[in-house]
């Protein structure tokens, strides 16, 4: 069984494979997410282990694409400095990053750490235009690896019939299988394109009020960019939504399997939420299907 993953693991992991780093501070950071534990090292360097089997695969596509990525993209993104192998300490694959400066943006923008909503979106939705517009030659296409985001959205409908089926007295059953039913309506029609594959308040670092780096490339790949429109529906309202959407254009089609992302992981969410007994975040998932649900048929009214 592995290791615990914290700074003694961390220390120990240096002294064995990177001595040079051995005499610097580790510590953890405040919001380390759910896929990988990270440290910071130093004033200039982050450790990122993974957590469990399934994340590790992570690890040699960003030390392989971050680096061919990042001179093509206008914000900063983590730079792979050292591999770490696998060992008896630690059994997966790891990485030692730049420090990336910046606190993870608020989960709501108003009265959060974003100075201009609007402009963060903007900022968001050019990165990935950015991002899109990178050679995909040879990227990786989605699979196990990423848990398939890029690909057909219909990978997930076990998962969101299991979810309607458990939550039937918590959502509105019929207008969200209307949601998924036009999400697997079509599939992304030109070549595949890098996209990011969890673009969250998590990974999204602001400082002093604006957008300041993208993180977490581990479920990054070349396919249908639908699966980064979520954050329209989790973190945007209003003008910042428009302003996303304006300049990401992207086709109806794009934005409809976009919603369809956005409710597969909430619907999931707030099963195991309302499980667990996390009123917070079930009321909190909620509200995002209801952001869905409300724009879905705002699109479907603007159809008719």
């Amino acid at each position: 069984m592995p290791a615990e993953i914290n700074e003694d693991l961390v220390r120990r992991l240096l002294s064995d494979q990177f001595p040079q780093w051995s005499h610097l501070p580790v510590r953890p950071v405040d919001h380390s997410g759910w896929d990988n534990r990270t440290f910071r090292l130093g004033d200039d360097l982050s450790v990122r282990l993974p957590s469990a089997d399934a994340y590790q695969h992570a690890v040699a596509k960003e030390q392989r694409w971050l680096p061919l990525l990042a001179p093509h993209l206008p914000l900063p993104v983590p730079a792979p400095v050292a591999h770490g192998r696998p060992s008896d300490d630690f059994p997966r694959p790891w990485s030692v990053y730049r420090w990336l400066a910046g606190a993870p943006a608020s989960p709501h923008l108003d009265g959060g750490n974003v100075a201009d909503p609007t402009a963060f979106a903007t900022a968001v939705a050019e990165f990935l235009v950015a991002l899109r517009a990178c050679d995909a030659t040879d990227g990786p296409a989605p699979g196990p690896h990423n848990f398939h985001r890029g690909g057909p959205v219909a990978y997930y409908t076990p998962d969101v019939e299991r979810s309607l089926a458990a939550l039937v007295d918590e959502v509105p059953v019929g207008a969200a299988r209307q949601v998924w039913d036009d999400a697997q309506a079509s599939t992304w029609p030109a070549d595949p394109v890098w996209f990011h594959g969890d673009v969250a308040f998590g990974n999204l670092l602001v400082e002093d009020g604006t957008l300041a780096a993208v993180i977490d490339f581990g479920t990054s790949g070349v396919g249908d960019p639908a699966c980064d429109l979520a954050l329209a529906w989790t973190m945007l309202t209003g003008k910042s939504r428009d302003a996303f959407r304006s300049t990401l254009a992207l086709d109806a089609d794009t934005w409809a399997r976009g919603r369809g992302w956005a409710l597969w992981k909430a619907l999931l969410i707030m099963e195991g939420a309302l499980e667990a007994g996390n009123d917070a975040e079930a009321a909190e998932q909620r509200r995002v299907i209801r952001e869905v649900l409300v724009d879905h048929e705002r699109a479907r009214f603007a159809l008719s």
